[in-house]
Protein backbone atom coordinates (compact mmCIF):
# COMPACT_ATOMS: atom_id res chain seq x y z
CA UNK A 1 0.00 0.00 0.00
CA UNK A 2 1.35 3.41 -0.98
CA UNK A 3 1.85 5.76 1.96
CA UNK A 4 1.61 9.55 2.05
CA UNK A 5 4.72 10.53 3.98
CA UNK A 6 6.09 13.91 5.05
CA UNK A 7 9.82 14.17 5.71
CA UNK A 8 10.81 17.18 7.84
CA UNK A 9 14.49 18.11 7.55
CA UNK A 10 16.60 20.61 9.47
CA UNK A 11 17.03 23.95 7.72
CA UNK A 12 20.73 24.37 8.50
CA UNK A 13 21.72 22.96 5.11
CA UNK A 14 19.88 22.27 1.89
CA UNK A 15 18.83 18.66 1.16
CA UNK A 16 21.20 17.18 0.16
CA UNK A 17 23.92 19.46 1.55
CA UNK A 18 26.59 20.88 -0.69
CA UNK A 19 29.26 19.96 1.83
CA UNK A 20 28.96 19.09 5.54
CA UNK A 21 25.55 18.02 6.84
CA UNK A 22 25.04 14.42 7.87
CA UNK A 23 21.37 14.64 8.86
CA UNK A 24 20.33 16.44 5.68
CA UNK A 25 22.26 13.89 3.64
CA UNK A 26 20.45 10.94 5.25
CA UNK A 27 17.09 12.67 4.81
CA UNK A 28 17.87 13.07 1.12
CA UNK A 29 18.82 9.41 0.63
CA UNK A 30 15.72 8.23 2.49
CA UNK A 31 13.37 10.60 0.67
CA UNK A 32 14.62 9.63 -2.78
CA UNK A 33 14.41 5.90 -2.00
CA UNK A 34 10.86 6.24 -0.65
CA UNK A 35 9.85 7.98 -3.87
CA UNK A 36 11.54 5.22 -5.88
CA UNK A 37 9.51 2.65 -3.92
CA UNK A 38 6.32 4.37 -5.07
CA UNK A 39 5.30 6.31 -1.96
CA UNK A 40 3.86 9.83 -2.10
CA UNK A 41 6.53 11.88 -0.32
CA UNK A 42 6.57 15.57 0.62
CA UNK A 43 9.81 17.11 1.86
CA UNK A 44 9.77 20.12 4.19
CA UNK A 45 13.23 21.68 3.79
CA UNK A 46 15.11 24.72 2.52
CA UNK A 47 13.99 26.15 -0.80
CA UNK A 48 17.23 25.31 -2.59
CA UNK A 49 16.87 21.60 -1.82
CA UNK A 50 17.03 19.13 -4.70
CA UNK A 51 14.48 16.31 -4.56
CA UNK A 52 12.11 14.18 -6.63
CA UNK A 53 9.55 14.50 -3.81
CA UNK A 54 7.12 17.41 -3.49
CA UNK A 55 9.13 20.22 -1.89
CA UNK A 56 7.66 22.63 0.66
CA UNK A 57 10.20 25.42 1.01
CA UNK A 58 10.54 26.60 4.61
CA UNK A 59 13.45 28.98 4.01
CA UNK A 60 14.97 30.46 0.88
CA UNK A 61 18.14 28.37 1.24
CA UNK A 62 20.22 26.57 3.87
CA UNK A 63 20.49 28.80 6.92
CA UNK A 64 24.20 28.17 7.45
CA UNK A 65 25.02 29.44 3.97
CA UNK A 66 22.76 32.45 4.56
CA UNK A 67 24.75 33.32 7.68
CA UNK A 68 21.91 32.89 10.20
CA UNK A 69 23.08 32.81 13.81
CA UNK A 70 19.67 32.10 15.33
CA UNK A 71 17.94 29.33 13.38
CA UNK A 72 15.20 28.69 15.94
CA UNK A 73 12.55 31.07 14.51
CA UNK A 74 12.75 29.45 11.08
CA UNK A 75 12.46 25.96 12.54
CA UNK A 76 9.49 26.89 14.73
CA UNK A 77 7.73 28.43 11.73
CA UNK A 78 8.35 25.21 9.79
CA UNK A 79 6.91 23.08 12.61
CA UNK A 80 3.77 25.20 12.56
CA UNK A 81 3.50 24.81 8.78
CA UNK A 82 3.88 21.03 9.09
CA UNK A 83 1.14 20.92 11.74
CA UNK A 84 -1.21 22.91 9.48
CA UNK A 85 -0.73 20.41 6.65
CA UNK A 86 -0.23 17.23 8.68
CA UNK A 87 -3.62 15.65 8.07
CA UNK A 88 -2.85 15.43 4.38
CA UNK A 89 -0.32 12.69 5.22
CA UNK A 90 -0.53 9.21 6.68
CA UNK A 91 2.54 10.01 8.74
CA UNK A 92 5.00 12.83 9.42
CA UNK A 93 8.64 11.85 9.89
CA UNK A 94 10.61 14.48 11.83
CA UNK A 95 14.40 14.84 11.84
CA UNK A 96 14.47 17.81 14.25
CA UNK A 97 15.14 16.02 17.52
CA UNK A 98 12.75 17.33 20.20
CA UNK A 99 11.85 20.72 18.66
CA UNK A 100 8.37 19.65 17.53
CA UNK A 101 7.37 17.71 20.67
CA UNK A 102 5.20 20.44 22.21
CA UNK A 103 3.18 20.91 19.01
CA UNK A 104 2.96 17.25 18.00
CA UNK A 105 1.85 16.13 21.46
CA UNK A 106 -1.20 18.39 21.18
CA UNK A 107 -2.17 17.48 17.64
CA UNK A 108 -3.83 14.31 16.36
CA UNK A 109 -1.58 13.46 13.43
CA UNK A 110 0.65 10.40 13.19
CA UNK A 111 4.32 11.16 13.56
CA UNK A 112 7.69 9.60 14.29
CA UNK A 113 11.05 11.17 15.07
CA UNK A 114 14.51 9.95 14.17
CA UNK A 115 17.01 11.28 16.67
CA UNK A 116 20.33 12.09 15.03
CA UNK A 117 22.34 13.49 17.95
CA UNK A 118 23.82 12.43 21.25
CA UNK A 119 21.41 11.77 24.12
CA UNK A 120 23.78 11.63 27.09
CA UNK A 121 23.47 15.36 27.89
CA UNK A 122 21.75 16.09 31.25
CA UNK A 123 20.23 19.32 29.92
CA UNK A 124 17.92 17.45 27.53
CA UNK A 125 16.47 15.05 30.10
CA UNK A 126 13.52 17.30 31.14
CA UNK A 127 12.07 17.57 27.63
CA UNK A 128 12.27 13.82 27.01
CA UNK A 129 10.91 13.02 30.48
CA UNK A 130 7.92 15.23 29.78
CA UNK A 131 7.09 13.43 26.52
CA UNK A 132 7.76 9.72 27.14
CA UNK A 133 5.16 8.61 24.60
CA UNK A 134 6.78 10.18 21.56
CA UNK A 135 7.48 7.41 19.00
CA UNK A 136 11.22 7.51 18.34
CA UNK A 137 13.77 5.87 16.07
CA UNK A 138 17.41 5.61 17.09
CA UNK A 139 20.25 5.43 14.58
CA UNK A 140 22.17 2.97 16.75
CA UNK A 141 21.40 0.85 19.79
CA UNK A 142 24.10 2.69 21.70
CA UNK A 143 22.51 6.07 21.03
CA UNK A 144 19.35 5.24 22.96
CA UNK A 145 21.06 3.92 26.11
CA UNK A 146 20.86 7.21 28.11
CA UNK A 147 17.05 7.30 27.65
CA UNK A 148 15.90 3.68 27.99
CA UNK A 149 12.34 4.49 29.08
CA UNK A 150 11.34 6.33 25.89
CA UNK A 151 9.11 4.72 23.25
CA UNK A 152 11.76 3.34 20.91
CA UNK A 153 9.94 2.13 17.84
CA UNK A 154 13.05 0.88 16.03
CA UNK A 155 16.79 1.24 15.53
CA UNK A 156 17.61 2.01 11.90
CA UNK A 157 21.24 2.25 10.90
CA UNK A 158 21.93 4.77 8.15
CA UNK A 159 22.25 3.58 4.56
CA UNK A 160 23.73 4.90 1.33
CA UNK A 161 22.82 4.41 -2.33
CA UNK A 162 24.99 1.59 -3.67
CA UNK A 163 26.03 3.68 -6.66
CA UNK A 164 27.04 6.71 -4.61
CA UNK A 165 30.60 5.44 -4.18
CA UNK A 166 32.57 2.73 -5.92
CA UNK A 167 35.28 0.47 -4.60
CA UNK A 168 38.81 1.77 -5.12
CA UNK A 169 40.80 -1.43 -5.78
CA UNK A 170 44.24 0.04 -5.07
CA UNK A 171 45.19 0.69 -1.48
CA UNK A 172 46.24 4.29 -0.85
CA UNK A 173 49.32 5.58 0.92
CA UNK A 174 47.79 8.07 3.38
CA UNK A 175 45.33 8.17 6.27
CA UNK A 176 42.12 10.17 5.91
CA UNK A 177 40.31 12.28 8.51
CA UNK A 178 36.98 13.83 7.57
CA UNK A 179 34.27 15.66 9.50
CA UNK A 180 34.23 18.59 11.91
CA UNK A 181 37.23 19.96 13.73
CA UNK A 182 35.77 19.77 17.22
CA UNK A 183 37.02 18.53 20.62
CA UNK A 184 34.99 15.30 20.46
CA UNK A 185 36.31 14.37 17.00
CA UNK A 186 39.95 14.39 18.24
CA UNK A 187 41.86 15.43 15.16
CA UNK A 188 44.83 15.80 17.52
CA UNK A 189 44.75 12.04 18.06
CA UNK A 190 44.57 11.41 14.31
CA UNK A 191 47.65 13.58 13.79
CA UNK A 192 49.58 11.68 16.45
CA UNK A 193 48.47 8.27 15.15
CA UNK A 194 49.64 9.16 11.64
CA UNK A 195 52.97 10.49 12.94
CA UNK A 196 53.69 7.36 14.96
CA UNK A 197 52.63 5.11 12.09
CA UNK A 198 54.87 7.01 9.70
CA UNK A 199 51.98 7.67 7.30
CA UNK A 200 50.80 11.03 5.86
CA UNK A 201 47.46 12.38 7.08
CA UNK A 202 45.06 14.26 4.82
CA UNK A 203 42.38 16.27 6.63
CA UNK A 204 39.07 17.26 5.00
CA UNK A 205 37.15 19.08 7.67
CA UNK A 206 34.74 21.86 8.49
CA UNK A 207 35.50 24.48 11.13
CA UNK A 208 32.28 25.76 12.67
CA UNK A 209 32.06 29.17 14.34
CA UNK A 210 31.64 27.57 17.76
CA UNK A 211 34.84 25.56 17.28
CA UNK A 212 37.04 28.34 15.92
CA UNK A 213 38.77 29.05 19.25
CA UNK A 214 39.45 25.34 19.72
CA UNK A 215 40.92 25.12 16.24
CA UNK A 216 43.16 28.16 16.71
CA UNK A 217 44.35 27.17 20.19
CA UNK A 218 44.67 23.39 19.95
CA UNK A 219 44.68 22.18 16.36
CA UNK A 220 46.19 24.86 14.13
CA UNK A 221 49.69 24.50 15.64
CA UNK A 222 49.57 20.73 15.04
CA UNK A 223 48.59 21.21 11.39
CA UNK A 224 52.02 22.70 10.64
CA UNK A 225 53.67 19.30 10.92
CA UNK A 226 55.04 18.05 7.58
CA UNK A 227 52.98 14.84 7.52
CA UNK A 228 49.65 16.76 7.72
CA UNK A 229 47.79 18.20 4.72
CA UNK A 230 44.66 20.28 5.33
CA UNK A 231 42.15 20.34 2.47
CA UNK A 232 39.32 22.21 4.17
CA UNK A 233 35.67 21.22 3.74
CA UNK A 234 35.00 18.99 0.72
CA UNK A 235 31.87 18.09 -1.22
CA UNK A 236 30.24 14.70 -1.73
CA UNK A 237 31.74 14.55 -5.20
CA UNK A 238 35.24 14.87 -3.72
CA UNK A 239 34.77 12.07 -1.19
CA UNK A 240 35.21 9.28 -3.72
CA UNK A 241 38.82 10.21 -4.46
CA UNK A 242 39.55 11.32 -0.90
CA UNK A 243 38.24 8.22 0.88
CA UNK A 244 38.89 5.78 -1.94
CA UNK A 245 42.51 6.86 -2.17
CA UNK A 246 43.22 6.35 1.53
CA UNK A 247 44.87 3.38 3.20
CA UNK A 248 42.38 3.83 6.05
CA UNK A 249 39.99 6.29 7.61
CA UNK A 250 40.99 7.30 11.13
CA UNK A 251 38.06 7.94 13.46
CA UNK A 252 39.59 8.53 16.93
CA UNK A 253 36.50 9.98 18.60
CA UNK A 254 36.14 11.03 22.22
CA UNK A 255 32.36 10.94 22.62
CA UNK A 256 29.41 8.51 22.36
CA UNK A 257 29.09 8.62 18.56
CA UNK A 258 25.39 8.32 17.57
CA UNK A 259 26.26 6.67 14.24
CA UNK A 260 29.22 8.00 12.24
CA UNK A 261 28.14 8.28 8.61
CA UNK A 262 31.70 8.71 7.37
CA UNK A 263 32.55 5.20 8.52
CA UNK A 264 30.14 3.63 6.04
CA UNK A 265 31.16 6.11 3.34
CA UNK A 266 34.72 4.81 3.70
CA UNK A 267 33.51 1.19 3.64
CA UNK A 268 31.59 1.90 0.43
CA UNK A 269 34.94 2.81 -1.17
CA UNK A 270 36.53 -0.39 0.18
CA UNK A 271 38.55 1.64 2.68
CA UNK A 272 38.81 0.19 6.21
CA UNK A 273 38.31 2.24 9.37
CA UNK A 274 40.53 2.56 12.43
CA UNK A 275 38.33 3.93 15.20
CA UNK A 276 38.28 4.52 18.92
CA UNK A 277 35.64 2.66 20.91
CA UNK A 278 32.59 4.78 21.72
CA UNK A 279 28.87 4.89 21.05
CA UNK A 280 27.91 3.18 17.81
CA UNK A 281 31.43 2.32 16.65
CA UNK A 282 31.31 -1.36 17.58
CA UNK A 283 27.89 -1.71 15.91
CA UNK A 284 29.12 -0.24 12.64
CA UNK A 285 32.59 -1.76 12.28
CA UNK A 286 32.97 -5.50 11.80
CA UNK A 287 36.29 -6.18 13.51
CA UNK A 288 38.89 -7.53 11.14
CA UNK A 289 36.63 -7.11 8.10
CA UNK A 290 35.77 -3.42 7.72
CA UNK A 291 38.32 -2.13 10.21
CA UNK A 292 39.55 -2.20 13.78
CA UNK A 293 38.27 -0.74 17.07
CA UNK A 294 40.89 0.34 19.59
CA UNK A 295 41.16 2.15 22.93
CA UNK A 296 44.44 4.08 22.73
CA UNK A 297 47.11 5.56 20.48
CA UNK A 298 49.32 2.47 20.58
CA UNK A 299 46.44 0.20 19.59
CA UNK A 300 45.42 2.54 16.77
CA UNK A 301 48.95 2.67 15.39
CA UNK A 302 49.09 -1.13 15.43
CA UNK A 303 45.72 -1.28 13.67
CA UNK A 304 46.90 1.08 10.93
CA UNK A 305 49.64 -1.42 10.15
CA UNK A 306 47.14 -4.29 10.08
CA UNK A 307 44.87 -2.56 7.56
CA UNK A 308 47.10 -3.90 4.79
CA UNK A 309 45.81 -7.39 5.64
CA UNK A 310 42.17 -6.48 5.00
CA UNK A 311 40.40 -7.11 1.70
CA UNK A 312 38.97 -3.98 0.13
CA UNK A 313 36.46 -6.16 -1.74
CA UNK A 314 35.29 -7.74 1.51
CA UNK A 315 34.97 -4.30 3.07
CA UNK A 316 32.76 -3.13 0.20
CA UNK A 317 30.73 -6.36 0.28
CA UNK A 318 29.96 -5.92 3.99
CA UNK A 319 28.88 -2.33 3.31
CA UNK A 320 26.45 -3.55 0.63
CA UNK A 321 25.11 -6.21 2.97
CA UNK A 322 24.51 -3.95 5.97
CA UNK A 323 24.32 -0.30 4.94
CA UNK A 324 22.39 0.11 1.68
CA UNK A 325 19.73 2.80 1.32
CA UNK A 326 17.20 0.14 0.28
CA UNK A 327 17.64 -1.68 3.59
CA UNK A 328 17.28 1.62 5.48
CA UNK A 329 14.11 2.60 3.63
CA UNK A 330 12.55 -0.85 4.02
CA UNK A 331 13.15 -0.70 7.78
CA UNK A 332 11.55 2.72 7.98
CA UNK A 333 8.51 1.67 5.96
CA UNK A 334 8.04 -1.34 8.23
CA UNK A 335 8.27 0.98 11.26
CA UNK A 336 5.77 3.40 9.70
CA UNK A 337 3.28 0.58 9.16
CA UNK A 338 3.66 -0.68 12.74
CA UNK A 339 3.08 2.82 14.04
CA UNK A 340 -0.04 3.26 11.89
CA UNK A 341 -1.39 -0.11 13.04
CA UNK A 342 -0.83 0.94 16.64
CA UNK A 343 -2.59 4.24 16.01
CA UNK A 344 -5.58 2.56 14.37
CA UNK A 345 -5.84 0.05 17.21
CA UNK A 346 -5.74 2.87 19.78
CA UNK A 347 -8.48 4.76 17.92
CA UNK A 348 -10.72 1.67 17.75
CA UNK A 349 -10.17 1.02 21.46
CA UNK A 350 -11.08 4.62 22.31
CA UNK A 351 -14.24 4.40 20.19
CA UNK A 352 -15.43 1.11 21.74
Amino acid sequence: MKLRIAQVAPLHERVPPRRYGGTERVVSYLTEELVRLGHDVTLFASGDSQTSATLVACSDSGLREDGFRDTMPAHLAMIDEVARRARAFDLVHFHLDYLHFLVSARESYNHVTTLHGRLDIPDIVPIYSRFPDMPLVSISHAQREPLPSMWWLETVHHGLPLDLYRIAPERGSYLAFIGRIAPEKRLDRAIEIAARAGVPLRVAAKIARDDLDYYNDKIKPLMKQPHVEFLGEISDADKQDFLGGAAALVFPIDWPEPFGLVMIEAMACGTPVVAYRGGSVEEVIDEGVTGFVRDDIEGAVEAVGRCTTLSRAACRARFEERFSVSRMAEQYVAAYRRLLEHSHAAQEHAAS
